[in-house]
């Protein structure tokens, strides 16, 4: 309950301040910080005999300076494998986005992340059957950054093997920012 009063007094702090500004010095304001937002994520698309996968997660970071940035990003992913363990599911999640550059060159990152998956399987004794749950993970990760592309690996300390989505803790990755 504190946190959620403390929350909303912020909100309306900050809406008031906004609120008593010159316009103009708003429309500056607000035309430098779309300037400093960056747009991209991935895509993705794999499949085989009797297995489908698709995934889509876009995302947007603000950058504060040369070294941090923070930003939002969404996920869906559906995949399909119908010839051994006949199963699907859809998983829809969001996070958070933390990057840091020490040098121009190395990113790292810290990713809070939710993920809610429906999946469907085929169970031997009962027919098809449906599990819904929510996953957390918590990813960090460093890449290798060259422009506007950064490519490396992210792990999840959060990982569950019984219960994930991903087939493994460490995930390989690449970004681009536009």
């Amino acid at each position: 309950m504190k946190k959620c009063f403390l929350i909303l007094s912020v909100l309306l702090v900050s809406v008031y301040s906004y609120s008593q500004k010159d316009k103009s010095s708003a429309t500056k304001n607000n035309n430098q910080f779309w300037e400093e937002v960056n747009f991209g994520g991935g895509l993705g698309l794999n499949f085989g005999s009797g297995y489908f996968m698709f995934s889509i997660s876009p995302s947007a970071i603000y950058s504060f300076n040369e070294q941090f940035s923070a930003g939002l990003g969404l996920s869906y992913m559906h995949l399909k494998e119908k010839r051994f363990n006949h199963y699907n599911y859809n998983a829809y999640g969001g996070g958070l986005i933390f990057l840091y550059h020490p040098i121009r060159e190395i990113q790292l990152s810290v990713e809070p992340e939710g993920t809610y998956v429906v999946y469907n399987y085929l169970a031997t004794s009962t027919g098809r059957e449906t599990d819904r749950f929510f996953q957390e993970a918590l990813f960090l990760g460093a890449g290798f950054r060259t422009g506007n592309i950064t490519i490396g690996a992210r792990y999840n300390v959060l990982y569950n093997e019984s219960r994930n989505v991903y087939g493994s803790a460490l995930l390989p990755f690449v970004r681009v920012y536009f």
